[in-house]
């Protein structure tokens, strides 16, 4: 029986490298849906290859410029954000791939969550900004969150037959980006060409500047607490330069259980595919005696402001998650552009924390709004 998939942001890097796992095994998978926000070239091929039924794009413009391209191929093209939902609820596909980069990612993976599904979680700011509304939602629903980040993936797999009780604390490991022991009189004069060279990891421009900043591993251990239920005191990041040790899970007994791998995105996809098998392939290998020397060494946050911000956030709860990852999407975005330089970031980050209305127990409508107002005020900030 194949395990029918139905995979939301396809032209994103996630989405690519889960189509080139999906290609390599035609015998387990099928693909039964595929969205996308933008490049509709590459969108017509993987509905060309991929011959799914149905498919969704942002609205009836292009809706109607990727009919004309793919001619007489049957396929059913649905738009906007209703149809995402829609598509997310529905009951014709096993395994959601949960690929939307940022927030935008959060209304179909919530509509997947209500509906009991399995998803392949490769959306972090699902959890990071309502995490709590998720995690409680899945024990009601019986959805099963499977992790794709390469950390989680790692955690997941360190934990599987673990007595949850008996975990002492999890160590997430960053590369420390492109920018590891730069100094703040370096960093003030980076621009995006240099912060988009990352030294291990192949990923979208948004994912690659938030590793740059640390911003990534921020949202990574907010995304940690909800997904592994674990307390603010039990996550801890560590920089580990070589990206070999994905992450660490550390037990009440003084054992610590590891996951290595060559940072490979492909590997944690086809974990969350294929669980509980662990699926063959021809991969490159990790061999240990090809990295005879692997360094850890503590993050410096006076630099990388934006991890110690993403861990006040966390520590606070409410909305400032939220906020926080609203923020970060903005400046994000104006770095791209040259709007702003690499360390202003941080500052409209901490502004937003402090002026925005701090609410304790949000609901998902005050999540939307708690979104939508850090955005304009974000905005505001760097004009």
């Amino acid at each position: 029986m194949h395990k029918k998939i139905a995979l939301f942001g396809s032209t994103g890097s996630i989405g690519v490298q889960s189509l080139e796992v999906i290609r390599q095994f035609p015998e387990l998978f099928q693909v039964e849906v595929l969205t996308a926000f933008s490049n509709l070239e590459l969108f017509r091929n993987q509905i060309l290859e991929f011959n799914p039924t149905h498919v969704v794009i942002p609205d009836e413009n292009k809706a109607g410029t990727l009919r004309t391209m793919l001619g007489d191929h049957p396929v059913q093209i649905h738009f906007g954000q209703d149809a995402l939902k829609d598509q997310a609820a529905q009951a014709n596909y096993d395994i959601l791939i949960a690929a939307i980069v940022g927030f935008a990612g959060l209304a179909s993976t919530w509509e997947a969550v209500q509906r009991g599904k399995i998803i392949a979680l490769a959306n972090k700011e699902t959890l990071v900004v309502a995490g709590d509304l998720v995690r409680t939602k899945v024990l009601e629903s019986g959805a099963r969150l499977i992790p794709v980040d390469s950390e989680h993936s790692a955690l997941f797999q360190c934990l599987i037959g673990e007595d949850p009780s008996r975990v002492e604390k999890i160590t997430l490991t960053a590369s420390g980006g492109p920018f590891l022991g730069k100094k703040p009189n370096f960093l003030i004069n980076v621009k995006k060409d240099h912060a988009l060279q990352h030294p291990n990891w192949t990923m979208g421009a948004k994912i690659t500047i938030d590793s740059a900043s640390l911003m990534n591993k921020g949202l990574e251990m907010i995304e940690a607490k909800w997904l592994f239920g674990m307390s603010n005191e039990q996550i801890e990041v560590i920089i580990h330069p070589q990206s070999i040790v994905h992450s660490f899970v550390h037990f009440t007994d003084g054992s610590v259980k590891a996951q290595l791998g060559l940072p490979d995105m492909k590997l944690p996809i086809q974990y969350a595919l294929g669980y509980p098998e662990r699926l063959s392939n021809n991969h490159k290998r990790y061999e240990i005696k090809n990295y005879p020397s692997l360094t850890f060494e503590v993050a410096d946050t006076k630099t990388f402001r934006n991890l110690a911000l993403a861990k006040e956030a966390m520590y606070r709860g409410g909305n400032s998650p939220c906020v926080l990852n609203a923020a970060n999407e903005v400046v994000v975005e104006a770095f791209l552009k040259n709007r702003i330089g690499f360390l202003e970031m941080s500052d409209i980050i901490e502004q937003c924390l402090e002026r925005m209305t701090f609410i304790e127990h949000p609901t998902m409508d005050d999540y939307i709004h708690t979104d939508l107002e850090t955005r304009k005020l974000a905005s505001t900030l760097y004009k």
